[in-house]
């Protein structure tokens, strides 16, 4: 029974009512007299399971009249109560908006399943049904399809909520707060007004587009870019079943272009040389700097002189060891200026961990820095290297040259270990090259750079992307999923060492002339509103972070966020994994001050860039959700025989044929390439999570197919346990993993960090237990609560899984490194808690 929910009106009568029958399911479409909607402004009322014969209303109440689908011979009225909200409770800050002023009308009924959506008729996702048209217009009764559309089909009717949550309110940005029981979050008119794609009408017709004619599609995205010559046809070609050959992708191949050019050169040509590129805030507050797009250029420039000056030519790799400081994505730039592959590892891997890159790809060079400083603590990273480049020596991988930065801040150079004749200081070669440099002009597939990612042998993983299609598609997901404008000012707070840093802190933002935030420092130092200082300082518009990051914000308390304005935002973005509901509201309520939407994206190191996401301003969200594909992207969910399901279903996610942003091999294995990716399920692209599709055709992640638990015959994902242990009012954060279990196979083993200021206690541990039983089952209930004052994360905010899972099993003696974590004490803490 849903007993509260609202709706949006500007009057208390109407002047007509009208109906279409869609399926037993009768539209009452009530159209404004007056006020400020206009003429094609509608309210929409669903009645489902019933027929309702009449509708009459006042200034206080709307009598409906229903009977039964099986008899028209008599009819039971249900009163609905209208209560009037004066517009004053509810702030204006836009004046401009007929929304913000149109009072809220909160409506008490007894219907069941009563969904409304207050819309223009030309971006109302029902008026996809109806085709715009006021006749019958009766579409399938199942919206399961063999097409490669089925799974946004379902977008031709109104969201009707998913998951366990029992009531189905819908909200308008900036309205109201979202709440446990508001499955639909819907975007304001003003924002979908102004969006790049404004309605699901709009959507619809660019994904078909792109689907049934990729090849045109982003041909016509491609043109946008700078190509010394155009691409040979066909744009595209691939192959990726395993049992018809050699796995393969090529996009735009012939076309002659360079990434660089496109970040740098080309929006300096439109008069935007001026503009800054990147505001650079440093790890103490009151430490920045700034660079214009000329500024950059001329210091990449100088970069790429002085590698070409020591014999780095074009597809030699290049080792970047390097924080956040502004020369990483300057040394990224520079090498794909003159044509180099380069390989950013993420400063804070050990030396162990670099060698194994440096045996891999040989680099000429290693561009590194002194030290840096995160928080109070200083890592010497020039140690490491030092440590690396010995070992590898030995092992048969030397490189002859060091480039090394004197970041000041955190070691002067007096204090630096240093190795004659292959050690350089940055500062003391680079500024004396020229600030022009000509441009290595490369073809479409010649390689960009690699990424180590990790891999289940232990052996790191050479993802391999080229130049084209991953710059084309980069550069269109920022755009679209971002909803990005000229006047923005970004935030990803991801590192350059790992894919989003590379897609969305350097290469998609500057393709698009954007001005990027780029954070040496810890969120939490000097205190747990970090972020929003700097969200206020640069005025950042789009802010994009991790769940975990949220999580860990969530537990320090709401007055970390409200101190500060925040009134600059204007999208909010998820990565890395699936962001919990709970996590995703207060994300949106708090942080966005219920204005903002949000940017749950799912994609993968492997895939370059966003697959599944949300368009800001084009559908409703459901907090959890990733929502719908992007452009060009095909997802299918499979059982594990690799049957395609369809409709309402959970699975396995593949993605058939390729996309320009996919990655071509891993560096040097391409048989570990189609055996770790396409010999599963032959014939589609295997991510290795797993997803759920619900009715309405949003796709929920559940995580890691190998963080699946096998209990009992029941297949748990670890994202679904931990997102229910979130939902407790005193957890802060949640990890789980499969232990075995003498009975069951595998049992639950749960991580908890509690709230600030909560005790451990039995009682709460039982607490805990309850939630998961309530809503998920019995059988997902956890065998162990253990409890976390931290949980061993990478300085990006990863949870490494792995460490809690040798915890939990008790195997102390295979840890492993743990110099990665960001706080490597927490692991102690955790074993000495073990028994509690």
């Amino acid at each position: 029974m849903i007993n509260d929910m609202m709706m949006i009106t500007n009057n208390s009568k109407y002047a007509s009512t009208s109906s279409t029958n869609i399926n037993n399911i009768q539209i009452i479409k009530q159209l404004g007299q007056g006020g400020g909607w206009g003429q094609h402004a509608s309210i929409i009322f669903i009645f489902s399971n019933k027929k309702y014969s009449s509708l009459s209303s006042s200034s206080s109440t709307v009598t409906a009249a229903s009977t039964s689908s099986s008899s028209s011979s008599s009819s039971t009225v249900n009163k609905i109560q209208v209560n009037r909200i004066p517009t004053s409770q509810f702030s204006n800050n836009n004046s401009k908006s007929n929304l913000t002023t149109t009072p809220l009308v909160k409506v008490k009924h007894p219907l069941p399943y009563f969904h409304f959506l207050v819309s223009n008729r030309s971006s109302s996702p029902i008026m996809a049904a109806m085709n715009g048209s006021s006749s019958s217009t009766t579409p399938p009764n199942s919206f399961t399809t063999s097409n490669h559309l089925r799974h946004v089909e379902s977008m031709s009717t109104l969201p009707s909520g998913a998951g366990p949550i029992p009531k189905l309110n819908a909200l308008i940005l900036g309205e109201s707060l979202a709440s446990e029981e508001d499955d639909l979050v819907l975007p304001s008119h003003d924002f979908s007004a102004q969006a790049h794609v404004s309605s699901p009408h709009k959507y619809l017709d660019m994904y078909k587009s792109s689907i049934e004619d990729p090849a045109g599609f982003w041909s016509g995205i491609a043109s946008q870019f700078y190509w010394k010559h155009k691409w040979a046809h066909p744009v595209y070609s691939e192959n990726l079943d395993i049992r018809k050959g050699r796995i393969n992708i090529e996009w735009f191949k012939g076309g002659i272009t360079n990434i660089c050019y496109n970040c740098l050169d080309t929006i300096i040509a439109a008069g935007n040389g001026e503009k800054i590129a990147i505001y650079w805030e440093g790890n103490e507050p009151g430490v920045d700097a700034s660079l214009t797009y000329n500024q950059l250029l001329h210091r990449v420039c100088q970069l790429a002189n002085y590698l070409k000056d020591i014999g780095v030519r074009k597809g030699d790799a290049v080792l970047i060891y390097l924080p956040m400081l502004m020369e990483l994505p300057i040394a990224m730039l520079a090498c794909a200026r003159i044509g180099a592959v380069h390989s950013v590892v993420f400063a804070g891997f050990s030396s162990e961990s670099l060698v194994q890159r440096i045996m891999d790809c040989k680099p000429k060079i290693v561009i590194t820095c002194n030290a840096v400083q995160r928080g109070s603590k200083t890592i010497h990273l020039k140690d490491i290297v030092d440590t690396a480049l010995t070992h590898s020596s030995l092992s048969g991988a030397t490189v002859d040259v060091c480039l090394t930065y004197e970041n000041e801040s955190a070691l002067k150079k007096e204090n630096t270990k240093w190795v004659e004749g292959r050690d350089t200081w940055w500062q003391d070669v680079v500024p004396k090259y020229p600030a022009t440099c000509d441009v290595e002009w490369v073809d479409a597939e010649d390689p960009l750079f690699l990424l180590y990612t990790s891999g289940s042998t232990g052996k790191p993983k050479g993802v391999l992307h080229t130049t084209g299609g991953y710059m084309v598609y980069t550069a269109t997901t920022f755009k679209y999923a971002f909803d990005y404008k000229q006047s923005d000012i970004y935030w990803c707070t991801a590192d350059c060492g790992w894919i989003t840093g590379h897609s969305y802190v350097t290469y998609g933002p500057l393709l698009n002339g954007a001005t990027v935030v780029v954070f040496e420092g810890a969120p939490n130092y000097p205190d747990f509103g970090r972020c929003w200082d700097i969200v206020d300082k640069y005025k950042v518009s789009i802010f994009y972070t991790a769940p975990t990051l949220v999580r860990s914000l969530m537990r320090e308390g709401d007055e970390h966020v409200t101190r500060y304005s925040r009134k600059s935002l204007r999208v909010l973005g998820s990565v890395g994994e699936p962001i919990n509901p709970s996590a995703w509201r207060w994300f949106f309520n708090l942080v966005g001050d219920s204005r903002c939407p949000i940017s749950d994206t799912w994609w993968q190191t492997e895939t370059g860039g966003f697959m599944i996401t949300p368009l800001p301003g084009a559908w409703p969200q459901k907090p959890g959700s990733a929502t719908f594909p992007f452009f060009g992207v095909q997802p299918v969910i499979v059982d594990e025989k690799g049957a395609e399901l369809e409709g309402e279903c959970s699975g396995y996610l593949c993605v058939k044929g390729s996309w320009p942003g996919a990655f071509r091999t891993l560096y040097g294995d391409h048989e570990r390439y189609e055996t770790t990716y396409f010999s599963a399920f032959p014939g589609y692209y295997f991510s290795g999570d797993g997803c759920s599709r619900d009715k309405d055709g949003y796709h929920w992640l559940t995580g890691r197919v190998d963080d699946v638990i096998n209990v009992s015959g029941h297949r748990i994902g670890t994202a679904e346990v931990e997102s229910a242990l979130v939902a407790h009012p005193h957890c802060a954060e949640a990890a789980v993993v499969g232990v075995e279990h003498e009975v069951k196979g595998q049992g639950i083993y749960a991580f908890v960090t509690l709230v600030e200021g909560v005790p451990y206690s039995d009682d709460l541990r039982k607490s805990l237990i309850m939630t998961v039983r309530k809503q998920i089952g019995a059988f997902a209930a956890p065998d162990r609560i253990h409890w976390a004052p931290g949980l061993p994360k990478t300085r990006s905010g990863k949870i490494m899984r792995r460490i809690l899972r040798k915890i939990a099993s008790r195997q102390l003696d295979e840890l492993g490194d743990i110099s990665t974590l960001a706080d490597p004490a927490v692991v102690d803490q955790l074993i000495a808690l073990a028994d509690c």
